[in-house]
């Protein structure tokens, strides 16, 4: 299979710095083009995350041709549309590694993707990442400050939902568990 076009939509997590590793790797290897986007949920400022998405551009087209692109909207709709738009062989992206009610809240746009793309999908898991993943130069030259803000509370964050966030989805989640158990406990009421 010969690629020409490999789409790389990033999050700017550390999950989503080894598959821009991954998937300049393989546009070197194959002469490809490399486009990286960066989708910006409905109804948020659409210049959230520019400055972060150019310079990452710059970072990884030293070495091959990159383009990049801001979209707005929901994930992984922009990102398939995009694919079938520019004929994209191949979409690398990152997983997060979200369970339980996490998950189930927040949905999983490589999910989505993985069922919506008119391509392959190679899909790089995030506990790569966390396991510590022998980062490349070009990782090592991503500049730390590539975060990007949490879409619950917009604080800057690691991770698409930070750490508070994440305890206080969880924490309501368990109450909401707890009412419903000892509601059935209690049987019908008059």
């Amino acid at each position: 299979m010969k690629m020409k076009e490999i789409l790389l939509p990033t999050d700017f997590s550390a999950s989503a710095d080894l598959a821009a590793e991954v998937a300049a790797a393989m546009a070197v290897e194959a002469g490809a083009r490399l486009h990286v986007v960066h989708v910006v949920p409905p109804a948020t400022d659409p210049s959230l995350g520019s400055e972060q998405l150019t310079r990452y551009g710059r970072l990884l087209g030293k070495r091959l041709a990159v383009e990049i692109s801001l979209l707005s909207g929901r994930a992984a709709r922009e990102i398939t549309s995009y694919a079938r738009d520019k004929g994209i062989d191949v979409i690398v992206m990152s997983t997060h590694g979200r369970s339980g009610w996490s998950r189930a809240l927040l949905g999983s746009v490589t999910e989505a993707v993985v069922r919506m793309a008119p391509c392959f999908v190679l899909t790089v898991p995030a506990a790569l990442a966390r396991a510590g993943a022998a980062p490349s130069e070009e990782s090592r030259a991503l500049p730390a400050s590539f975060t990007h803000r949490c879409i619950v509370c917009a604080a800057d964050s690691g991770d698409l939902v930070c750490d508070k966030c994440r305890k206080r989805i969880r924490d309501e989640a368990l109450d909401q568990k707890v009412r419903i158990e000892r509601a059935a406990h209690r049987g019908p009421t008059e």
